[in-house]
This record gives C-alpha cells, sequence and structure tokens, in this order.
C-alpha cells in the first residue's frame, strides 16, 4: 500500500505515465488480503479445544498457584516465602492437589490462612 502512496500523483500537475498503471493495479493488494483473510478464517476453524487434556494438564500441576501461595504467605509477613516456595518446586517433580496440601499443613500459618491457601486452585487463581 505504501507503493500506491508513493506512487500516485499528489495532484495533476505531477501525472506522469504510470498513473494508469497504478490505478489499475489498486484492487489487486485487495483482493489478495481477502484471500488470505479467508484462507486464515478457515484454518482457525479446523482448530478446537481438546478440554479433557487441559484438565488432565491442570491436575497434574498444581505447580501454577505457587505464586499465589508465596504472595499470601508474603502478605502475613511469613519468612522468606519465595525460599520455601522454590524449595517446593525445584525439589518436587510432580506437584498436584495432595501434596501441595500437605506442604500447607506444614505451613507454620494460622488455620484460617492455611484454609485461604487451599481454596486456591489451578481452576480459580487467574494470576493477578
Amino acid at each position: 500500500m505504501i507503493f500506491y502512496q508513493i506512487n500516485y500523483p499528489k495532484s495533476r500537475l505531477q501525472r506522469d505515465l504510470s498513473d494508469s498503471t497504478v490505478l489499475r493495479n489498486i484492487g489487486v493488494p485487495f483482493g489478495h488480503s481477502l484471500i488470505s483473510f479467508e484462507s486464515i478464517l478457515k484454518g482457525l476453524n479446523k482448530i478446537y479445544v481438546n478440554e479433557e487434556k487441559i484438565n488432565q494438564d491442570i491436575e497434574e500441576n498444581w505447580i501454577v498457584i505457587s505464586e499465589a501461595i508465596q504472595t499470601i504467605l508474603r502478605r502475613e509477613g511469613y519468612n522468606n516465602p519465595y525460599e520455601i516456595m522454590k524449595e517446593l518446586t525445584r525439589k518436587n517433580k510432580k506437584i498436584d492437589k495432595k501434596s501441595l496440601h500437605k506442604f500447607i499443613d506444614r505451613l507454620e500459618v494460622s488455620s484460617a490462612i492455611k484454609k485461604e491457601l487451599k481454596q486456591i486452585s489451578p481452576y480459580n487463581y487467574t494470576g493477578i
């Protein structure tokens, strides 16, 4: 499109022989764009979400809520929450709901905070 802006004359006095060629071909890029958009939409319509696989991956990787736990521990003035979560996440290859709840039970915080931490799940945590 920049080509057309540069080559199309700004006034009648600047016309040359290329004007008619430029004007005749102005629809070509629009036609190609339309074809490409239709092709993209056709391809996007072939994509589907495998919800079963997503849910399985979430259930097997509760590590994604470690940031939320660290944030709450920091809010409560817990000593070195980053280091504690780092130790948990680096030591264990697989962190599921059960292992994370065991970890929470070992924390030295009030039962209200433990309850709050256990209510966090990958399904309700958005990272905000």
